[in-house]
C-alpha cells in the first residue's frame, strides 16, 4: 500500500519509490497494490498552469489495482471518498459488511453525479467547475475585486485601521498540493498607528467572523489578511451590502 503525504510535503535529500516499482513486487507474490491519492484528480492540472499532480488514471496505469481518493478538494464535488480499480477486487469490497456502514448517502451521490458529468467535457471544466475556475482566476481580476471592495471595508475598521489592497498568494492545500501557491490579491488591515495592535486586530476578525454570512481572514506579521480569490462577483455585492449594514 502507498500512501500520499497529505498536508505536509519532505523536501531535501528524499526520494520515493513509484507505483510502477511497487506494483512488480507485489504481483509477483499475488499481492493487490492499493494506493491513497489523497485530493485525486481526473485530468492533468498543468493545462491551467497549475502544479503538476498525478492522475487517477496515471496511478492505474503504472501498475495499481485499487485507487482511492476524495470527492471533494481538486475533484471538486461533495465531502466523499471514492474507490476506483479492479472489477473483481471492488465487487469483494462491496460485499464487504462495513461497506454498508461507510457507503454515502444519496444527497451525495446526487451531488457528485453531476461534477463527475463535467469531466466528460475536460476542455470546458475551467469555466463549470467551481473549484478550477477559482484556481485558476488570474490576479488581476482578484485585483480589481480587492479595490473595490476596499472602501466599504475601511468604512467599517474606521479610523483606528488602515485597509489595503495589496498582493498576496493563495495556498491550494487540499491535501494534494500542501505547499504550492498561486499569485493572489487581497484586503490587508493593519492599526493606523503601525503598533502590533494584537487585540485590536482581534477585535476586528471577531466582527467579521460574527456577520451573517461569515468573512474569515487570518492574522499574521501584524496585519489581518483577507484573500479575495474565491469572492466572485454575486458575493461581492452581498459582502458590500452586508459591510454597509454592519457600519450602520
Amino acid at each position: 500500500m502507498k500512501v500520499h503525504t497529505s498536508n505536509y510535503a519532505i523536501s531535501g535529500f528524499t526520494k520515493e519509490v513509484g507505483v510502477d516499482a511497487i506494483a512488480p513486487l507485489a504481483h509477483a507474490r499475488g499481492l493487490a497494490v492499493a494506493v491513497d491519492l489523497g485530493s485525486g484528480t481526473l485530468v492533468d492540472l498543468t493545462q491551467w498552469g497549475l502544479p503538476r499532480e498525478t492522475t487517477v488514471r496515471e496511478t492505474i496505469e503504472a501498475g495499481a489495482d485499487l485507487v482511492t481518493f476524495s470527492g471533494d478538494k481538486l475533484l471538486g464535488g461533495p465531502q466523499a471518498g471514492l474507490i476506483v480499480g479492479r472489477r473483481d477486487l471492488i465487487a469483494k469490497i462491496k460485499k464487504h459488511p462495513l461497506k454498508r456502514a461507510l457507503r454515502v448517502g444519496k444527497l451525495t451521490l446526487a451531488a457528485l453525479e453531476p461534477v463527475l458529468q463535467m469531466y466528460r467535457a475536460p476542455e470546458k471544466l475551467a469555466e463549470r467547475l467551481t473549484t478550477l475556475r477559482l484556481l485558476t482566476r488570474p490576479s488581476d481580476d482578484i485585483r480589481l475585486t480587492a479595490e473595490r471592495v476596499q472602501p466599504a471595508l475601511q468604512r467599517v475598521a474606521g479610523d483606528r485601521y488602515v485597509v489595503t489592497a495589496e498582493p498576496m498568494f493563495s495556498q491550494i492545500g487540499s491535501g494534494a498540493l500542501p505547499v504550492d501557491v498561486l499569485p493572489s490579491y487581497g484586503l490587508v488591515v493593519r492599526t493606523a498607528d503601525g503598533k502590533r495592535g494584537g487585540r485590536q486586530l482581534l477585535a476586528l476578525e471577531k466582527r467579521l467572523r460574527e456577520m451573517a454570512r461569515p468573512v474569515i481572514g487570518r492574522i499574521a506579521d501584524d496585519a489581518l489578511r483577507l484573500d479575495l480569490r474565491c469572492l466572485e462577483a454575486a458575493d461581492e455585492a452581498q459582502l458590500i451590502e452586508q459591510l454597509k449594514d454592519m457600519q450602520a
